[in-house]
């Protein structure tokens, strides 16, 4: 049974995603509706000349009701699909003429919607969908969050796989994965044995980018090792004699550090990740960061939760590490922080962040135009599960670094790589304290909630490309 604990914290609002919540809401009309197996007597008569007593007449009549809840759900998606194909209209007509501003029929219902880089074919996921969770044959239990999201997930999957078959030069080329939760567990790494593992050599198989974009951050040739542990199944297969990879599939693999800060790729001459200087991959934006205000906000954030760390007597239990770019509270050895208390954290580093960047701090400097200077520096709050991190940039901007590094050879076939020929999948995409919501801007994106599901996610992305 589900604890009032959990019911009340889903309703939180940091942790819903309002489009989602929207399409479960357009679901339960007809659930409530039409799925009661007391309410199809009257509109289906030829049933009655079947005992209704009988066991064919109930399986008989179960099948005549989850007939009719797939139809009407699927005309709810079709309706859907089609906001989402105008939204996407409308913005490309804005694109072109940003004085317009034109507002989509689905921006007035979802007001917090970003950008669809794709169409959603999500009549043709549902019915996949249908299949594996039953949905439409369900009685009791009405189309969850977690139905909407699979569904949604596997209509990304298929809208980039036909563009892939559609279009010879416009398809899949860059694929990048959060690390922990998503290719593996929770402070864990992947080994030769992780299912993970196969489906990664066969992406590179197919001469895509495979990127992993992660918050934990080792700069320098140094922090390669680090990176090396998380990814040690993946690299010691590269190094296997009978690798069936090519040496340019091989360096297809990259890896971005916290978040958006360190690049590493992997090299056949080191047989390991190289680091790759800042100068080669950082966007001109990046470069144009002062390092003074970067290093101002660090320490407010590291002030600010000192401040937390004694609000919530976890002097004893927590240690806080301050790096160059990040700066985050983790439990000592043997204990843990609260759900509650990591939830209030982040939210309240967000708030802080929010007044630093919005220059109303007149501490850090008496010129107004170096404080409204610091908005343009992109900070990223999250909770991590067991901790809370605030990171300088975001994986917005990490993703962005790939598709343009890559593309520094503008001749290249792959080039460029635009944000609907790549794909984020990841954990944490709830609107605060989730790093991997920012991707939405740079990427399409694919919500999963355990390696399981990404071993799955990447079955079905495999077999469309196939």
């Amino acid at each position: 049974m589900t604890s009032r604990y959990r019911v009340e914290y889903a309703l939180k609002s940091h942790r819903r995603d309002e489009f989602i919540e929207w399409i479960k809401a357009l679901l339960a009309g007809p659930f409530v509706l039409h799925a009661d197996i007391e309410s199809f007597d009257s509109e289906f008569p030829e049933l009655y000349d079947i005992p209704e007593d009988s066991d064919i007449y109930l399986k008989e009549h179960e099948k005549v009701i989850a007939k009719d809840c797939q139809r009407r759900y699927l005309e709810i998606f079709k309706d859907v699909e089609n906001l989402i194909e105008h939204t996407i209209l409308i913005d490309e007509i804005n694109d072109k003429n940003p004085e317009r501003n034109s507002t989509s029929r689905l921006r007035n219902l979802v007001p917090s919607l970003g950008r669809f880089f794709t169409p959603l074919p999500l009549t043709e996921a549902f019915l996949i969908e249908d299949e594996r969770r039953a949905i439409s044959k369900r009685r009791l239990v009405s189309p969850s969050f977690n139905d909407v999201r699979m569904i949604l997930n596997t209509a990304q999957i298929m809208a980039l796989t036909k563009i892939y078959k559609d279009k010879a030069k416009a398809h899949l080329k860059l694929i990048t994965f959060d690390g922990d939760v998503t290719l593996y567990e929770d402070g864990q790494s992947l080994n030769e044995n992780s299912a993970v593992v196969k489906r990664l050599i066969n992406l590179l198989k197919l001469d895509l980018f495979v990127g992993v974009v992660t918050a934990a951050g080792y700069p320098n040739q140094s922090g390669a090792e680090k990176y090396h542990e998380r990814l040690q199944g993946l690299i010691d297969y590269f190094n296997n004699p009978n690798c069936s990879l090519k040496d340019s599939q091989k360096e297809n693999l990259l890896v971005m550090g916290a978040e958006s800060n360190y690049l590493f790729r992997y090299n056949n001459e080191m047989k390991g990740l190289k680091f790759i200087n800042s100068d080669e991959w950082l966007l001109p934006q990046v470069k144009s960061w002062d390092n003074d205000k970067i290093t101002y906000i660090m320490d407010t954030i590291y002030q600010h939760l000192v401040h937390l760390r004694m609000k919530f007597n976890l002097e004893q239990s927590t240690t806080i590490i301050k790096k160059e770019r990040s700066v985050g509270i983790i439990p000592n050895e043997g204990y843990k922080i609260l759900r509650e208390q990591l939830e209030e954290m982040v939210l309240s580093c967000s708030n802080k962040l929010n007044i630093i960047l919005r220059g109303s701090r007149k501490s850090y400097s008496d010129s107004h135009e170096a404080l409204i200077q610091l908005r343009d520096i992109k900070v990223c709050a999250f909770n991590g599960g067991s901790d809370v991190w605030v990171d300088i940039g975001d994986k917005a901007l990490g993703v962005e670094s790939l598709q343009k590094y890559l593309c520094q050879d503008s001749n290249s076939e792959f080039c460029p790589i635009t944000k609907a020929e790549s794909l984020h999948i990841g954990d944490q995409f709830a609107s605060l304290g989730a790093n991997d919501f920012k991707a939405r801007l740079s990427a399409c994106t694919v919500w999963i909630a355990n390696p399981a599901e990404t071993v799955a996610i990447l079955d079905d992305l495999i077999n469309y490309l196939e």
